[in-house]
C-alpha cells in the first residue's frame, strides 16, 4: 500500500476545507441540523470515508499531521479555563449548587456505569470512563483529548472508542432530551408562570470591555492571555511531574486559565472574553476535524455493538438522575422540568443541544428564565472543569490502572 504523509500546513488546509464541506452537508440535511451534529464531525466523516475508499479501492493510505492538532487542543482547553469565573458561579445561589452537585453525581454515575459494562464485556474499565462522562458530558473534543492521552499511556484503540462513543452521544442526546422533557411537563401537568418574553439573555455572559472589544489591541491581549495560560500550564505540568503526578497537558493549561481569569477578576482587570471564546470555538472545530479525519472507520464499525449498549446504559443512568434527583430537588415545578431538560442536553450530548432543547420546550410550553440561567452558568463555567477532575480521579484509582 502506498502511504502519503501530509505536512502540518496541508493537514490544516484539508481540515478547513472539511469544515466548510461539513457545514454545507449539514445545512442540506434537516436531521443533521436538528440533532446539532457539529460541522467538524460531518466534514471529518466525509474525509474519513474518502481515506477508507482509497485504502480499499486504490491501495492508498493518507496520514495527517499531528503537531497543529495538539496545539489547537491546548488553546481550546485554555479558553475553557479562562471562561470559568467563580464569581459567576457563586451568584447562582442554592439552585445552582444543587445543579452542580447533581452534575458531579451524573459524571460519577456515567463513569461507574461505563466501567461496569466495560469490565463485564471483558475489556479494560478505563474504556468505560472514556465512553462515560468524557464522551457524553464532555463531547467529541473532550473525548478525543483524553483518548489521545490514554492511548499514549498504553490503552490500545482509545481514540477509536472515543470517536465512536462521542459521536453516538451527540446523536442520542439530541434525540432524547426534548421528548423526555416534554414527557415530564405533561406527566406533572406543569405550566410556565412567567409572561411571554423574547429570547432569554444569559446572565452568565461575562461583561465585555466597553471600548476596543473587537479592535486589534483586544485581539492581541486575548492572544497574550491564552499564550500566557499555556505557558503557565506547561510549568504546572513540570511541577506536577516532579511531584509524581501525571497531568495531561490540556488539563494543566485549563487550570492555568482558571487561575488567571479569577486573579484578573479579583484585581478588577478587564479581560475581553468575546475574542477568547471565538478563539476557543475555532480551535475546537479545527482540532476536532483534524483529529477525526484520521479515524479508521473499519475499526469503529467493529466495536459498534458494545458502543450502542453503552449508549443505552448512559441514557438510562442520566435520565434517572435528571428525573428522580434533579427535578425533585429543584421543586418539581415547570422551571425544574426545563432545567432537567437542559441537564439532559449537556449530560448526554453538548451545551448547544441543551440550549436547543430548552428553546424548543419553552417555545411550546412557555418561558423558563431561571432554567436558562442555571444551565448557562453550570454548562459554561462548571461542567468541563468538574468532568476533567472527576475523570482524572477515576483514572488515578488502582482499578483503572493501565498496564503497559
Amino acid at each position: 500500500m502506498v502511504r502519503y504523509e501530509l505536512d502540518e500546513l496541508t493537514t490544516l488546509l484539508v481540515g478547513i476545507a472539511a469544515l466548510f464541506a461539513g457545514k454545507a452537508i449539514r445545512q442540506s440535511i434537516p436531521l443533521l441540523r436538528r440533532i446539532d451534529m457539529p460541522n467538524a464531525v460531518v466534514g471529518a466523516s466525509l474525509v474519513s470515508l474518502l481515506v477508507l475508499f482509497g485504502q480499499l479501492a486504490l491501495d492508498v493510505d493518507v496520514a495527517f499531521g499531528a503537531r497543529t492538532r495538539d496545539a489547537l487542543l491546548l488553546i481550546f482547553f485554555t479558553t475553557i479555563g479562562l471562561s470559568a469565573k467563580l464569581s459567576a458561579l457563586l451568584s447562582g445561589g442554592k439552585p445552582l449548587l444543587i445543579l452542580c452537585v447533581v452534575t458531579v453525581l451524573a459524571l460519577m454515575a456515567q463513569n461507574l456505569g461505563g466501567a461496569a459494562f466495560a469490565n463485564a464485556w471483558g475489556t479494560h474499565p478505563a474504556y468505560g470512563v472514556l465512553a462515560g462522562s468524557l464522551s457524553f458530558v464532555g463531547g467529541p473534543g473532550t473525548a478525543m483529548a483524553w483518548a489521545k492521552e490514554l492511548e499514549a499511556q498504553g490503552l490500545a484503540g482509545a481514540q477509536i472508542v472515543g470517536v465512536g462513543a462521542a459521536t453516538l452521544a451527540v446523536i442520542s442526546g439530541a434525540l432524547v432530551a426534548g421528548p423526555i422533557t416534554g414527557w415530564i411537563i405533561q406527566r406533572h401537568r406543569l405550566a410556565s408562570t412567567d409572561a411571554p418574553a423574547g429570547p432569554v439573555a444569559s446572565a452568565a455572559a461575562p461583561e465585555e470591555p466597553k471600548e476596543g472589544g473587537d479592535h486589534l489591541e483586544s485581539l492581541l491581549a486575548s492572544v497574550f492571555v491564552i499564550a500566557l495560560a499555556v505557558y503557565v500550564g506547561e510549568h504546572l505540568n513540570d511541577l506536577a511531574r516532579s511531584a509524581g503526578l501525571l497531568l495531561p497537558g490540556f488539563l494543566s493549561a485549563m487550570i492555568a486559565g482558571v487561575v488567571i481569569t479569577n486573579l484578573a477578576d479579583a484585581l478588577k482587570l478587564p479581560l475581553a472574553f468575546a475574542p477568547i471564546e471565538r478563539g476557543g470555538a475555532i480551535a475546537l472545530q479545527l482540532f476536532l476535524v483534524i483529529a477525526l479525519m484520521a479515524t479508521p472507520l473499519i475499526s469503529v464499525a467493529q466495536i459498534l455493538l458494545p458502543l450502542v449498549i453503552n449508549v443505552v446504559i448512559q441514557i438510562g443512568v442520566t435520565v434517572a438522575i435528571a428525573y428522580f434527583v434533579l427535578f425533585r430537588l429543584l421543586g418539581r415545578d415547570y422551571e425544574a422540568a426545563v432545567t432537567a431538560g437542559g441537564f439532559l442536553g449537556f449530560g448526554l450530548s453538548s451545551m448547544p443541544v441543551a440550549m436547543a432543547t430548552m428553546d424548543e420546550v419553552t417555545r411550546r410550553y412557555g418561558p423558563a428564565p431561571k432554567a436558562f440561567l442555571l444551565i448557562t452558568l453550570a454548562g459554561s463555567f462548571f461542567v468541563d472543569l468538574a468532568n476533567a477532575f472527576v475523570a482524572k480521579g477515576f483514572l488515578a484509582l488502582p482499578f483503572f490502572a493501565i498496564a503497559r
